[in-house]
């Protein structure tokens, strides 16, 4: 018998991978929230050289890299199966190139916030030399 006969053990997972609950209804809103905010950060990110997220694994107590196409994936293995397999994080990645989730919304806000305040809507937000 070697160490791999035995499959049920730590680095393998159960034999039965059903043994998840699925999520709430209120989990799966909230993982849905998620994955609609995701696309919007990608949107916005990814053209100025954001590879992803930085998530915070309190597994291994270390930060992970986790670009946009990842990010989504397990969000939706979330959705599908009430948990997320192991992944492997970049090799080697550069951290400049990654933020964490409250960067991106902080950025998504301001982003709205500054369309917001440009739209036209007959009411300026504030004074031009044009109008004067």
């Amino acid at each position: 018998m070697t160490p791999f006969d035995d499959a049920s053990g730590p680095d393998f997972g159960p034999l039965d991978p059903a043994g998840q609950p699925p999520l709430t209804m209120e989990e799966r809103a909230g993982v849905l929230d998620d994955l609609a905010e995701l696309e919007v950060f990608r949107t916005l990110l990814e053209p100025t050289g954001v590879k992803g997220i930085v998530v915070d694994c309190p597994d291994c107590d270390e930060e992970h890299h986790v670009d946009w196409a990842l990010m989504q994936a397990n969000l939706r293995q979330l959705l599908d199966e009430g948990q997320t397999g192991r992944h492997e994080p970049p090799f080697d990645p550069n951290p400049d190139d990654y933020v964490s989730w409250d960067y991106a919304s902080g950025y998504a806000d301001g982003v709205a916030a500054t369309a917001e305040q440009e739209e036209p809507t007959g009411r300026h937000g504030g004074r031009h030399a044009r109008e004067e």
